[in-house]
């Protein structure tokens, strides 16, 4: 990982700019505008939303179609996010697919 020193100063699309130090193009600015407010995908971090958004899965009937497993081999989304898309779907009276 790069030294503080070593961040260098990037500008997104929109014209935001912002330092990393990582190869990682996200731009910190849009990533926070694009959490939602009120769904289960607030409780999550960003990189699981980006996994769940390119697997296009945005409901909980639409997570109910997937197994742990199958979830756990999407790039981003990682154990922690289990037990919390577990109890968003417990509340909604559904369950991961067996």
């Amino acid at each position: 990982m790069k030294s503080p020193a070593e961040k260098t100063l990037r500008t997104c699309q929109n014209g935001h700019q912002y330092y990393k130090s990582s190869e990682c193009p996200t731009c910190p600015v849009c990533e926070g505008a694009r959490k939602p407010e009120n769904s289960f995908l607030a409780l999550l971090s960003a990189p699981a939303r980006r996994a769940l958004a390119n697997a296009k899965i945005s409901t909980l009937k639409q997570l109910a179609e997937y197994s742990e497993k199958d979830l756990l081999k999407l790039h981003g989304l990682g154990k922690a996010s289990i037990p919390i898309l577990k109890r968003e779907l417990n509340s909604s009276g559904l369950t991961f697919k067996d």
